[in-house]
Parts: structure tokens; sequence; C-alpha cells
């Protein structure tokens, strides 16, 4: 199988690169681009951008969102790929050069860690209201894991109020595992080597690879999706040279390791779980990431006076959003915790409690590790 390894470099970071800190990254970026004729490369994090890498005129910035004191802004930085320490330097370079700029050795991009364990139970209630905020493209983000498992997961219910064109462009991620669900409204979207732009409706979900290339085209109003990815800070690079869609289609083609995935509701095969009390959609990403993440829909049919649950294991990260009805979890620290309709919650590792609804309940699950088949 080939992999996107051909097409990008493996470290985008080869060239020298100046370090700006600015009091506004969306002025400093519009600046640089609009009036200077720079083009943006990448930002990072998507939901609330605090980085900016812009390159032109032969010369890369990167910006950096930074409070600044009264008359003392910090001084700017030049990072130099550590792979010249041994042609332009026998010794290691002074910490600044004359006038104040300071010098840094610029090391490679590490591998992705794997994600820790959840040590607790993290819950965002719907009514966090005051939690959402314009991210990447004018998409509005609410963030779903409150400490984000220390940095190592991140979920975010993302919405588009107004629907028409999106303001996105060809860009990919540098990221371990990361996949979209669609929870309301539709999205046209496209994907490297996976044919012609298509339609993501209410149910449906699709792994995105690492470094695929993709761009999310329109939307009806009232877009509504969930994100779920790892680690929890990653970097959206721009792809200022590929156009989607590719004339090559590949469905078998891996991108970092991982097999692009597309799950459509209205052809999901459901099952029913041992215990018989609660059925599920499987959506063939544990297989496509090797056992990196597994994701399922789960569905709960209880009544009042007769509530359907099950037992459950939690998984290191074993992440909950409530699609719709009502569901009782527990005991979690002696109690029994109650989630409506757009409740998420993260169950502490290796807990062992029992779900359970007196309606009918349907449950996005996401587990890193996959949950064993």
């Amino acid at each position: 199988m080939k992999d996107s390894a051909g097409s990008c470099p493996a470290d985008r970071s080869l060239g020298a690169e100046l370090v700006l800190a600015c009091g506004d990254l969306d002025a400093a970026v519009a600046f640089y681009v609009d009036t200077l004729g720079f083009r943006l490369d990448m930002t990072m994090p998507a939901d609330a951008p605090t980085v900016a890498v812009i390159s032109g005129h032969g010369i890369s910035l990167r910006l950096q969102s930074a409070t600044r004191d009264e008359g003392k802004p910090p001084m700017p930085e030049l990072r130099l790929p550590v792979a010249l320490r041994g042609s332009i330097a026998t010794a290691d370079l002074p910490a600044s050069a004359p006038g104040g700029l300071r010098i840094a050795w610029q090391q490679p991009k590490q591998a992705v860690a794997a994600p820790a364990e959840s040590r607790e139970f993290l819950l965002r209630r719907a009514d966090s209201a005051s939690a959402w905020v314009t991210g990447r493209a004018g998409m509005q983000y609410r963030d779903l894991i409150p400490g984000r498992v220390d940095g190592h997961v991140i979920a975010s219910h993302i919405r588009i109020p107004e629907g028409g064109p999106v303001p996105d462009y060809v860009h990919f991620h540098e990221v371990g595992v990361q996949l979209i669900y669609c929870r309301r409204g539709w999205v046209r979207v496209v994907y490297e080597d996976q044919g012609a732009p298509f339609v993501l409706r209410p149910g449906d979900c699709v792994l995105q690879p690492p470094t695929i290339r993709h761009r999310v085209l329109e939307s009806s109003a009232g877009l509504e999706v969930i994100e779920v990815g790892s680690p929890a800070q990653h970097e959206t690079w721009r792809d200022h040279e590929l156009a989607l869609p590719t004339p090559q289609v590949d469905g078998k083609r891996r991108f970092g390791g991982q097999r692009f995935v597309r799950h459509v509701a209205s052809e999901a095969l459901w099952q029913s779980s041992a215990q018989g009390a609660l059925r599920f959609a499987d959506t063939g990403i544990a297989d496509a990431t090797n056992g990196m993440a597994s994701v399922r829909v789960l569905r709960l049919h209880g009544s009042p006076g007769k509530p359907a649950g099950m037992p459950m294991a939690a998984a290191p990260v074993h992440f909950l959003f409530v699609l719709s009805g009502r569901l009782e979890l527990g005991p979690v620290a002696g109690e029994t915790i109650e989630l409506g309709s757009d409740d998420a919650c993260v169950l502490p590792a290796r807990w062992e409690g029992r779900l359970e609804s007196s309606s009918a309940c349907e449950i996005l699950e996401v587990a890193l590790p996959a949950l064993a088949a």
C-alpha cells in the first residue's frame, strides 16, 4: 500500500523560522497575508488558534499569541534546524545575537504518543453555552472534555449557524487519530483519493487519517458535528498545491498507516449486545486505525418502570456523547450520574459500572484504544 509519505515531506521544519509574538493573532495574519503577500501555511489549535505559520518572500514566520508587558514586547526568536548544527557551528550557538534576537535549535517533530488513561470522571453539560468560541474557517467550537485528558485527547462540538459555502481550504492535520460525526444538518466535504465531494448527514461518520488532504465545501444552516482527535493540540497545515478532488481514486490507500473510513448511517448494520438490552452500530474505525480507536453508536430502548441497561467496563480513554434521550450511569464516586441530550463525559479508566435508560436513548461512543470486538 502506498502511504502519504510520498506526497509530502516527513518534516516540514527543515528551514529556518523566525518566531514573532503578537497580541492579536488574527490581525497579524491578516496583515501579513492581505497586505504583505505572505501565505498562511499552518494554524494550531483549530478551535482557538494561538499559533500560525506563514511563508513568503523567501522566509517563514511563526506567529504566536502572547500577552505583552507595556513597553516590553518579547524579543523575536530565530529557530535554526538542528540538522544544520554540524555544518554551521562546531559548538552551541550563543543564546542571542547582537541586538537581542534569541537563537534556538529547532528539533524534529516527535512521533505522536499514544493516549494516556483518564484518571477521573470528566463531565461537560450541554448548557455550557458560554464555552462556544470561534475557530478555524469561522466555525464555532465547544470543548467537550475538561482538561483534555492532560492534553492527550480533544473532543469538540462544532457548529455553523448560517448555511452556504464554507471559507475553508485544502488542508491536513498532523494528528494520531481524528474522526468527525455529523450531529445535525448536512455538510459537503471532499477528501484526497476518495472520489467526488459527498454529503455527510446526521449519523454519518468519517475517519480522517493523518495527513489526508481534505476540505469543507458547504453546509446547511445549523450544521453540528462532533470531532474527536488525539493528541489534543495538533497542527493544521494548508496545502497550496493540491487540488481536490484528485483524479485518482484509491479507497485502500493508507495515510500514516490508517485507511479513510466513511460510515453511512442509512447503511449501518445494527447488532445486539450479549445481554440483549443494547443495540449498536460499529463504524469500522477500529480496523482502519489498527486498533487505535473504536467508534460506535449505542441504542438503549427503555421505558418508564422498565429501564433498559447493561454493564460496561471502560477503556483507558472512553468518551460518551448523548445524542438523544436521557442516560444514567454509575456508580461514579458512589453516585449515579444523569446525562441528557448533548451532555458529554469521559469515564475513568477501567471503570466498571452500568448504563441505563428509561427512554429511547442514543449515544456516540469513542474508545482509545479500541474496545475488543
